[in-house]
This record gives structure tokens, C-alpha cells and sequence, in this order.
């Protein structure tokens, strides 16, 4: 199978050399000139529980140029979902399937826009990956799910073709007949530690001993779980606490939330920073159409969103002073 990954960051990396070393012919698409050298000239670098290894992939700054692909693996932060899909053009053909990887919800909506409802699956995945320096990473696959399904929960030959060829890397995924579901599980655990973590600066050790940061948070999940019930989703979650619990489940003390990795990263021009629109914001728009109140939740976007804006005013003058 042909496949090129859109936003090839660590955990694009550690997919990608999972495909490739299975024999998939891969692509991996990052912006960043010095990681695409980097794993140009000395292969990608893995660091994993067995040790350290090199595996040979083909890497690009973009898809010009490059052959059309069977899938397209869409891993990108949300906020630049539509940038990607649309310099992702060359290597879609009429047969191109776009699978999404990404965290949050709102950004299938973009991409079906832009290609097509019917070329569109969906997914989440539990994989991970930590970007040491340009062509090195820690690979997180061992052990790991990943959730991949049709819109519509339609089981075809094309996802169980995708899943299959994924399973014959070691990584472990099953077609879901109720992606959308799986969605919103990963959504729930997302929104019950994100924006916390992010607003307190508090790795996952510190952030659950705080007995106000939890309530905040099964509150927020609470919220989500009306929303998700309002628009008729199935859920593997029936209370708010399962979303808690399992939002830190089986990782260190001084694991840290993306978002906060992405306050942490700082400014990237005037744009925004984190996911929040996609996390914690896709539940406050789900409330606005379903008649579902999201105080909490709003209360976080509005929190995330002045920390964005105090990052770029910082970047733009160190006095304090929007240049």
C-alpha cells in the first residue's frame, strides 16, 4: 500500500517506520527542512523499551512531486487541517482514501469539505511518540490501540484493507463500526485533563493531587457527556470519573498534557496555539446546537485562549507591548 503521512511530528514518525519497516511504501510529510535531512541522510532514529535502532524512510517538506498515494494519514494539529489537506492535492487520486489521526473533534468536518465525505475515515489512536531532536524520537507502539471506522460505521473492504495493513506492522487496530463514538471517548479524556493542565502548568503527578483541579474537571467531562448524549453518540463512558481516570492511566508522574507541550513551545506567529477550538471548543458549539449548557468548558477555552494571547504579545515585544 501506497501511503503518505500528512504531518509526520513523532507520532507520524513512529507510525511511519512501523509501515515501512512491514514493507508499506511510505511517505513522510514534515515542514521542517532540518527533520527531513536529518532522516534523509541518517534514516529515522527509534528509541524504544528494546533499544535504539535506525529504519531507512523517504521524507519530504511537502507533496509536490511525490506519487499518488492509496491512503493519506492525516496527523497534523488540528488548526491546520485545511493548510495540510490542500498541500496534501498532489498525491490524491481518484482512489485516495484521507484517514484522520488527530486529536478533538471539527477537523473531519474540514477535511471531508475539502476531498470529499466519501474518501474520509476516521480514527483515534493511542499510539505515542516524543520528539527528541531532528530524526530521533522515542516510539510509543508497543502495546498500543488504534481505533479506524467509517463516517457512517459501514464496515468495507477498503478500512478493513487499511486496518490489516497496520496489524501487519505490530500496530495494533480494529475497525470500528461506531467511530464517532470512539471519538468522543478520546474527546472525553482529552477535555478532563487538557486545558487544566495547560492552564496550571502542573504535570500529570501534580495535576491530580489538586482536589479543585479534579472537581473542575469531572465537571467539564460532565458536561461533554450531555452533549455527547444530546446528538444521539454511543459511549463506552457512562460517568465522568471513568474519562479521569483514564486520561492518566499507565503514564509517569511527569507526563505532560499536549497542550500544555504547546504553551510550552510558545508563539508560532499569531495563530493559535493549542487544539483548544478543537477539544474543549467542540464541545462548547456542540452545546450551542444541542441546548446543552457548557459553562465549564467555555470558562477553559476562554482561559487557554488569554494564555495564547499573552504568549503572542510576549513574542511580539518582551515589555509587554503588542508590536
Amino acid at each position: 500500500m501506497n501511503i503518505c503521512i500528512v504531518g509526520a511530528g513523532a507520532l507520524g514518525c513512529a507510525i511511519g517506520a512501523a509501515l515501512s519497516e512491514a514493507g508499506s511504501s511510505v511517505w513522510l510529510i514534515n515542514r521542517s527542512p532540518a527533520q527531513v535531512e536529518a532522516m534523509s541522510r541518517h534514516g529515522l532514529q527509534l528509541v524504544t523499551p528494546e533499544g535504539e535502532r535506525s529504519v531507512p524512510v523517504r521524507a519530504a517538506t511537502g507533496c509536490a512531486g511525490l506519487p499518488v498515494a492509496d491512503l493519506v494519514i492525516v496527523l497534523v494539529k488540528s488548526y491546520d487541517t485545511q493548510a495540510a489537506i490542500l498541500g496534501a492535492a498532489p498525491v490524491i487520486g481518484p482512489d485516495t482514501a484521507v484517514l484522520s489521526l488527530q486529536n478533538g473533534l471539527g477537523h473531519e468536518d474540514i477535511l471531508a469539505d475539502a476531498v470529499g465525505r466519501g474518501r474520509m475515515l476516521a480514527g483515534k489512536t493511542y499510539l505515542g511518540g516524543v520528539m527528541l531532536a531532528p530524526g530521533r524520537i522515542i516510539s510509543g507502539t508497543v502495546g498500543k490501540q488504534t481505533f479506524i471506522g467509517e463516517l457512517d460505521g459501514a464496515i468495507t473492504p477498503r478500512v478493513q484493507a487499511i486496518a490489516a495493513e497496520f496489524n501487519r506492522a505490530g500496530l495494533a487496530t480494529t475497525v470500528s463500526d461506531n467511530i464517532l463514538g470512539t471519538m468522543w471517548d478520546k474527546l472525553l479524556v482529552n477535555v478532563a485533563t487538557s486545558a487544566l493542565s495547560g492552564i496550571t502548568r502542573l504535570s500529570y503527578g501534580d495535576l491530580y493531587e489538586v482536589p479543585e483541579v479534579r472537581e473542575t474537571a469531572l465537571a467539564a467531562v460532565a458536561e461533554a457527556l450531555a452533549v455527547a448524549r444530546a446528538a444521539g453518540v454511543r459511549l463506552s463512558f457512562t460517568e465522568p470519573v471513568q474519562a479521569w481516570n483514564r486520561a492518566a492511566e499507565g503514564l509517569p508522574r511527569a507526563f505532560k498534557a499536549s497542550m500544555l507541550q504547546s504553551l510550552e513551545k510558545g508563539a508560532r506567529g499569531r495563530g493559535p496555539i493549542t487544539e483548544v477550538d478543537f477539544i474543549h471548543g467542540a464541545v462548547v458549539r456542540g452545546g450551542l446546537r444541542h441546548g446543552i449548557p457548557t459553562p465549564v468548558n467555555a470558562t477553559l477555552v476562554a482561559c487557554i485562549k488569554g494564555i495564547e494571547r499573552a504568549l503572542v504579545v510576549q513574542a511580539s515585544d518582551p515589555q509587554g507591548v503588542p508590536a
